[in-house]
């Protein structure tokens, strides 16, 4: 939008409206925090056993000894999902044979739990697990649960910036709250596991729009300097806190449909600030709404205490550029040539492990050893550093090696975890933490990276791309920590390989940092460590022509 920035400059970077603006829209997103990691308490898995009836005609040492143990990370646990034959041993019982000296139990005969499972409230009084047996030939359930709210957030960010392009920011944002919150509630009175996960995945799309549209409407609203700090510290900052917050509401309360019940209640503390928040003055300027997009500067500059200009905004002056014979492109352009295609491919890759890594570990962090909330809590607030020293590095350093850099450190700690002796469990979190703020750091600085990299033409395009990338890391993220019901250090192993070897990749992109941000495609850089084959002039003129697309290697 043509000269939309000087005529705003009166108001300048850091009124009371800007902190205003920019303090609400944080906290908006703190309701994302807890519902994005809800799903850690609500289908936590608690300790179970086959259920054996009481009225089971059973003696007291073959009660104890109705079920079977198995080899579970080096010691003998008792079995989850199989018991012995409670016909045979209640024959047995019934002869007064004794288990384990007058009956091998090795020998005896098993069956799945008929009765129905008895489950731990040591932890948990009740989860969607306890409540429709999602165990055993059902635990697929589990990862499938968390994987479908990501399939709700990959849809919600195809549809949340058309939709607040078409209909504005700031009602799109509170509609999208309103969907979080409200199909949040509706969780509440699930009959079945189907109902839970076809709201949960309405719940996620609502999620990742509220997301979307108040980074959009900040940055929008906001001057540059002010912007980058919203884009980094602000958003993702706020988010910590509404993670941080989710072990807290669920320390205090077990039970998982009281607990989706509390968490609702901050979306609803949100609506008064309808009254606070206005509409994107760039957005109604696009939609021709002049006088509307005067008035909320005019009411800005009041509450800075700015004297401002009588005409803000000339219609004339606030057009939108057309370019004549704007080339019009496609996401094969990002395919283009094999220099562009290769850093596509990389980003993508880039994008959807880091995301693996960053949100199987967030789901994974009950199940670690000692108390379930304070590991939770601490992998929230070990974000907090994370956002911070990514802001900090950003600043100053080369974009691919400090990436590069906080990627080795997270996945390298990973892969230290199975050298760590069983009885160390304090150093096992400790090097998961240190490794989620790895992951955490260099996921913070991918939006700045990959619109750094990308020219004009396409940037938007790009990140859109390379950021649905990473949903698809965060469908299958579950079932990465589904890896640790067979070995505990077995999640660790794959996720730090894979940190590793994508920190790997990212020496070879292009550096951005310093550099002037490209304009077309042609003045891309190239990446780092690969030759291209020079063509010929007239191939050349050929991949300059926006009809041919060259998506070979």
């Amino acid at each position: 939008m043509r000269d939309y920035e000087e005529a705003t400059t009166f108001l300048g970077e850091w009124g009371p409206f800007q902190r205003l603006i920019f303090f609400l829209l944080s906290a908006s997103i703190i309701p994302n925090g807890f519902n994005g990691m809800s799903v850690v308490f609500l289908a936590a898995v608690p300790e179970h056993r086959c259920r054996v009836p009481d009225t089971a005609n059973l003696s007291r040492a073959w009660r104890n000894h109705s079920i079977p143990l198995r080899l579970q990370d080096g010691r003998e646990v008792p079995h989850s999902c199989r018991r012995y034959r409670l016909a045979a041993i209640a024959n047995f019982s019934a002869l007064g044979l004794e288990p384990g000296r007058d009956v091998n139990l090795e020998k005896l005969e098993q069956e799945s739990c008929v009765d129905g499972w008895e489950f731990s409230q040591d932890i948990y009084l009740s989860t969607i697990v306890t409540e429709w047996n999602l165990v055993c030939d059902d635990d697929w359930k589990t990862p499938l649960t968390s994987s479908l709210f990501f399939v709700g957030v990959l849809l919600g960010s195809f549809v949340s910036g058309q939709l607040s392009d078409r209909f504005g920011r700031k009602n799109i944002l509170f509609a999208t709250m309103a969907v979080q919150t409200g199909f949040s509630f509706l969780q509440i009175f699930s009959i079945n596991w189907e109902m839970f996960t076809v709201l949960f995945v309405i719940v996620g799309m609502g999620q990742i729009s509220n997301y979307v549209v108040a980074f959009i409407l900040g940055t929008e609203i906001l001057g540059k300097s002010v912007r980058i700090i919203f884009s980094t510290l602000g958003v993702c900052t706020f988010f910590a806190v509404g993670y941080m917050l989710l072990p807290l509401f669920a320390y205090f309360i077990r039970d998982w449909r009281m607990l989706l019940l509390a968490l609702t209640v901050p979306g609803v503390l949100c609506i008064p600030l309808w009254w606070f928040i206005p509409e994107s003055p760039r957005w109604l300027i696009s939609q021709r709404r002049f006088r509307e997009a005067e008035d909320i500067i005019q009411k800005a500059a009041k509450m800075n205490n700015i004297p401002a200009p009588r005409v803000i905004f000339d219609p004339m002056e606030l057009q939108e550029l057309k370019l004549p014979g704007q080339q019009k492109v496609f996401i094969l352009d990002l395919f283009r040539t094999r220099n562009i295609a290769t850093i596509t491919i990389m980003s993508l890759l880039l994008w959807m492990l880091t995301s693996v890594g960053y949100f199987a570990l967030s789901l994974n962090a009950p199940n670690l050893h000692g108390d379930a909330y304070l590991n939770c809590f601490l992998s929230a607030l070990i974000e907090v550093p994370a956002y911070i020293t990514a802001w900090l590095l950003l600043r100053t350093l080369p974009r691919r090696y400090i990436i590069a850099g906080v990627l080795f450190l997270g996945g390298g700690v990973l892969l230290l975890i199975q050298c760590v002796p069983a009885d160390y469990n304090f150093l096992s979190i400790g090097l998961v933490m240190l490794g989620k703020f790895g992951i955490t750091s260099a996921f913070s600085m991918l939006y700045v990276f990959t619109a750094e990299l990308y020219p004009t033409l396409v940037r938007n395009m790009a990140v859109g791309v390379t950021s649905m990338a990473s949903r698809v890391g965060s469908i299958i993220a579950p079932y990465f920590v589904y890896l640790g019901a067979y070995n505990r250090v077995l999640p660790y192993i794959v996720m730090g390989s894979l940190t590793v070897f994508i920190g790997i990749i990212t020496l070879f992109f292009p550096e951005s940092f310093g550099m002037t941000l490209p304009e077309t495609l042609e003045q891309m850089q190239k990446v780092k460590g690969f030759r291209f084959r020079k063509k010929p002039s007239d191939s050349v003129e050929k991949e300059e022509n926006p009809k041919v697309l060259i998506t070979s290697f």
